[in-house]
C-alpha cells in the first residue's frame, strides 16, 4: 500500500473529526495546536505499535485470534507509514523555505 500525501492529510481530517474504522468521536478542541496534533498522532502510532507486539505474542501464545493480530498489524503498518510521510512532507518543505530567497 503506497502512502501518499492526500491519504496522510484524509486520515489526519477523519482523526480529527472522529470518523474512520474503530474510532470514537472526540471532542473539538479550539485551543489545540499543530504541535499537540502531531504529538497525539505521534503517541497513538507507538499505541497501535505496543498493540500489534501484544497481539503478537497472543498469537504466538496460542490465545489470539489470527484476524485480531492482523488487524492489529495492519494498523500499526498503516500508523508507521503515515508518521513517515507526514515526516517527508515536513522536510520538503523545511528544504523549500530554505530555498528561498531573503
Amino acid at each position: 500500500m503506497t502512502v501518499t500525501v492526500g491519504n496522510a492529510i484524509n486520515a489526519y481530517l477523519g482523526a480529527a473529526r472522529g470518523i474512520g474504522p474503530g474510532m470514537d468521536p472526540r471532542e473539538a478542541s479550539a485551543g489545540s495546536s499543530f504541535a499537540d496534533l502531531m504529538k497525539q498522532v505521534g503517541s497513538d502510532a507507538v499505541a497501535a505499535g505496543h498493540k500489534a507486539d501484544q497481539a503478537s505474542v497472543a498469537a504466538i501464545e496460542g490465545t489470539a485470534d489470527i484476524a485480531e493480530v492482523v488487524t492489529a498489524i495492519s494498523n500499526a503498518e498503516l500508523a508507521l507509514q503515515t508518521v513517515v510521510a507526514v515526516r517527508d512532507q515536513v522536510i520538503n518543505a523545511y528544504q523549500e523555505i530554505l530555498r528561498m530567497p531573503i
